[in-house]
């Protein structure tokens, strides 16, 4: 079997599809140009053998909207073709809620994932949205919960607090996205227009409540520790990586750029966070630069 990923996917998808590898199956990263995946390329990558195609709807560390839609229309063209007879679509939607609509057809998804701690409080609580026709095989048996794919009993206070969570991102939507736009214009005007050798991370669809910056020659572990006792909590890149000593591994997939992989800052907010907020942070940012710069040049 072939299976295709994104590479600047977040680590839940990439660390288990090398795992596939491992048992011997055929895996290969996704093209990416321009921020998107490349779809002429794509055409040629698939092979008779494909069966999966796994990338998610939002990047979690630098906001940009893949275009799942795109790569379905390219999957179904060979659906059933001489090169295979049915190509899933995994598309992981965790940070999409509170800037996409979440249905498995707003992405030509055939599987969405959804995680609660990306749209509120709840934690411990996910979601695998799938047709009944698609034939998944549970890791582990002991039940008949889940249609028989996840033995155990569910947690109703759990569940109840993840739907109310994605009924309120749904119902406010449009206000947060009109929002956050503004914001997150204002607030890439003020730092752009004040820290010198700082570029943007972003794609032709955008998620406008997540700005990734790259910072050259600065330690952004650095400035997110000043950050932090400014009280503003920031960070390099993913939690699940904060290891790597190579830097943000989705920066370093979608520009290809080692020395801006190295230097990231990833900022992000919610519905809870007002211009008043931006602005504060934006000096606070300003301030921690030009600090580290002084202490650069010293």
């Amino acid at each position: 079997m072939h299976v295709l990923y994104l590479p600047s996917a977040h680590a839940s998808i990439v660390e288990n599809v090398k795992l596939l590898a491992a048992e011997g199956i055929n895996i290969e990263a996704l093209p990416i140009r321009e921020y998107r995946v490349d779809t002429e390329a794509l055409v040629k990558m698939i092979r008779r053998e494909t069966v999966l195609v796994s990338m998610d709807a939002v990047c979690g560390e630098t906001g940009v909207v893949w275009n799942t839609r795109e790569v379905a229309e390219v999957l179904k063209k060979v659906r059933g073709g001489p090169t295979a007879t049915r190509i899933m679509l995994h598309v992981d939607a965790s940070q999409a809620p509170l800037t996409e609509k979440i249905t498995r057809a707003h992405f030509g998804a055939d599987m969405l994932v959804l995680d609660a701690s990306k749209v509120g409080e709840v934690r411990v609580i996910g979601a695998l949205i799938a047709h009944r026709t698609i034939p998944i095989i549970p890791l582990y048996k002991g039940g008949g919960q889940e249609r028989g794919l996840r033995p155990g009993s569910g947690t109703p206070l759990l569940a109840k607090s993840f739907a109310m969570a994605l009924c309120a991102a749904a119902r406010d939507r449009e206000l947060f996205c009109a929002a956050a736009k503004r914001e997150r214009a204002e607030l890439i005007k003020n730092i752009t227009g004040t820290i010198k050798n700082v570029s943007v991370q972003e794609g032709r669809a955008q998620a406008p409540n997540i700005l990734n910056l790259s910072l050259p020659g600065r330690d952004t572990d650095y400035l997110v520790a000043l950050l932090d006792e400014a009280g503003f909590a920031v960070s390099t890149r993913s939690a699940c990586e904060t290891d790597s000593k190579e830097g943000s591994r989705a920066v370093l997939a979608l520009t290809g750029d080692p020395e801006r992989a190295r230097a990231t800052l990833r900022i992000s907010w919610g519905s809870g966070v007002g211009p008043r907020g931006l602005t504060r942070f934006s000096r606070a940012l300003i301030e921690a630069v030009a600090f580290i710069d002084k202490s650069n040049q010293g």
